[in-house]
């Protein structure tokens, strides 16, 4: 069925929504623009760019702005995820971003980290956030 190439423009569509919203970030403070993008258990993409504010905890980082326009739509799962900045080596999502990822994808997701210039790595949610948080922790034994 081609699914190798079906599967390379997934990504790559993919790609191209994480690198579009970045450009559109908000971040006068650090310069430091960052774009996310996820796709639903639908297909379909969703994406975020940071967010900062002068009060700096108080702004909003681009995976978080990305899962948030995924549940707004009525989804409330993650199949694949990107993250591209400007930066020397690949970006890594926060740990708070982390969790929030988790709470809405497996283990086995897989996330693709960029830069600008081109620089990949390619994880998954285990491996960004091993012994995570979940559901499993509030139940009653």
């Amino acid at each position: 069925m081609g699914s190798k190439s079906a599967q390379g423009d997934r990504c790559m569509s993919l790609k191209k929504a994480a690198t579009a919203v970045r450009e559109k970030a908000y971040a006068p403070y650090s310069n430091f623009k960052v774009g996310a993008a996820v796709r639903g258990a639908s297909g379909a993409i969703y994406s975020g760019c940071n967010v900062e504010n002068v009060a700096y905890p108080e702004g909003t980082c681009a995976e978080a702005g990305a899962i948030a326009a995924m549940v707004a739509a009525g989804e409330t799962k993650l199949t694949e995820v990107v993250v591209i900045a400007d930066s020397p080596l690949p970006i890594s999502p926060c740990g708070g971003c982390r969790q929030k990822l988790a709470e809405f994808g497996g283990p086995d997701t897989p996330v693709i980290l960029l830069t600008v210039q081109g620089q990949e790595q390619v994880t998954n949610l285990a491996e960004l956030l091993p012994g995570a948080f979940s559901t499993e922790h509030m139940e009653k034994s």
